[in-house]
């Protein structure tokens, strides 16, 4: 009797030493669904043919330029030609010009930042 109760024992406890001796398991990688991280700022230049855009931003001496790559699937907007609702009219990436002021949202990847949205807010002027 005392041989059964030791070994139902020894039957329970196993499997619970073993479980807690597994490495516990990272959670699965998931695509990013929201962006990362937004600019705002001037743009610098505009390389339509590698689709891509640097944005001069900062404040006051400590200005940064931040190099995005615009996949064709990016929504681009103008909010000077929105429409009612706050959805500004549709633009493709060559109408962007440097000196124009964006709003983007964009996220890291291996290859550097991709944008997610761009929406063009205004255009920098030059003062004589």
């Amino acid at each position: 009797m005392h041989r059964v109760t030791l070994l139902s024992l020894a039957s329970l406890i196993a499997p619970l030493a073993l479980a807690a001796q597994r490495p516990p398991t990272p959670p699965p990688a998931a695509q990013p669904t929201a962006p990362h991280d937004s600019v705002r700022g001037a743009i610098r230049t505009v390389d339509v043919r590698a689709r891509t855009l640097e944005v001069t931003t900062g404040v006051g001496y400590a200005l940064r330029v931040v190099r995005l790559q615009v996949p064709a699937s990016v929504p681009i907007t103008d909010r000077k030609g929105g429409r009612q609702g706050g959805q500004g009219e549709p633009i493709k990436l060559a109408e962007l010009k440097p000196g124009d002021v964006i709003r983007a949202a964009f996220g890291g990847r291996a290859t550097g930042f991709v944008a997610y949205t761009i929406e063009r807010v205004g255009r920098m002027e030059s003062t004589p």
